[in-house]
Order: C-alpha cells, then structure tokens, then sequence
C-alpha cells in the first residue's frame, strides 16, 4: 500500500512539473501536438526510471561507501547523459520521423532538471531500492501526464477565439499556471 501511494503521490500530487516546476523547458517546448508530447514522456519515462536504478546503486554501492558523496551531481549527471544518449540512438534508428519530431528537446533531457531532481530527491529522502524505483516511475509518469495534458489544451486552443495579445506564450503560461492550481488541489490527500 505504501508504494501505491509513493507512486500517487510523485505521479499526481506531488508532480514534478506543476508542484515542483522541475522540466519546463521540455514542458512548454514539446506540448505543441499530444503525438510529440506523449512520445517525448515516454523517453522520459525511460530515462527517469532507468535513472532512478542506476543512481541508486551507484550512490549506494560506490559514493556512500567510499564518502564520496560529493560527488553525487556530478556522478548523476553523467548517468543521466549516457542515459539520453543510449535513448537518442535507440529512437533515431527505430524512428527517424519521431527523432525529427522531437528535434532539440531529445538531448534538453540531459539538462531535464526534473531527472537530476528525480536522483537528487532518492538520495535525500533515503528511499530504499524498490522505493526509489517507485517514486521514480511514479515522477515520470506524472511528468508524461502533465505533458501530454497540455498539449491537448494547447491543440484545443489552436482553434480557439484567443484575444491577439495573449496568443503564444501568453496563453501557454496562463494555462500552465491554471494546471499548476488544479493539480496542487490534490494536496492533502495522502
């Protein structure tokens, strides 16, 4: 019960995106079309829960035992940017209209702070192996929601009667704000 509810609490009450406003660059950038943003929260899905393993056993297994845990950034940077690179490869020779699609914002999740913050968080809150893996899940999926939710609402506005001034980025960071609100609505519940 107690990692459902880990698994909750990152995916919905506690997103990354809209509690923590961790990964809004990839969040405004990529939720243009659904088929883009829920392409690019699968590689991120990937990525976070991949992430989620390998730093906690090498925060675990090596930084921990050797007091090196200094060394945590750095240490979980490089996992993450080896991690991108392998799901960079992986999508530009199963896909190339999807590596194409997704343009920039494929190697941005390198510097995706939501996936540094994801390693960070497990480190911090000393969540156990299966814990850790949970909550990493739990982010990512949330993290793809949130995408994948504001792409409709931006596909939706696209035919929408918008005053001139607030089309663009004007509206994007309204709604983003209004999302932002609704999801902190379900704090409390766990």
């Amino acid at each position: 019960m107690e990692l459902i509810l880990l698994f909750i609490s990152a995916a919905i009450i506690n997103n990354f995106v809209l509690s923590y406003f961790l990964g809004i660059c990839p969040f405004l950038g990529v939720s243009k079309k659904i088929d883009a943003a829920f392409s690019m929260g699968l590689a991120v899905i990937f990525v976070m829960s991949i992430t989620s393993v390998i730093s906690w056993l090498v925060n675990h297994l090596i930084l921990i035992p050797f007091h090196l845990e200094i060394l945590q950034y750095v240490v979980f940077i490089l996992v993450i940017a080896s991690l991108v690179q392998f799901v960079e490869m992986v999508i530009k020779k199963i896909s190339p209209p999807l590596y194409r699609a997704l343009g920039i914002f494929l190697p941005l999740i390198t510097t995706n702070c939501a996936i540094l913050g994801l390693a960070l968080f497990i480190s911090l809150r000393e969540y156990s192996f299966i814990q850790g893996l949970v909550f990493g899940l739990g982010a990512s999926v949330g993290f793809t929601l949130a995408l994948v939710i504001m792409a409709g609402i931006r596909e939706e506005l696209e035919t929408a009667d918008i005053p001139e001034s607030l089309k663009g980025a004007g509206i994007t960071l309204i709604v983003a704000g209004i999302l932002s609100l609704a999801f902190m609505g379900f704090a409390g519940l766990i």
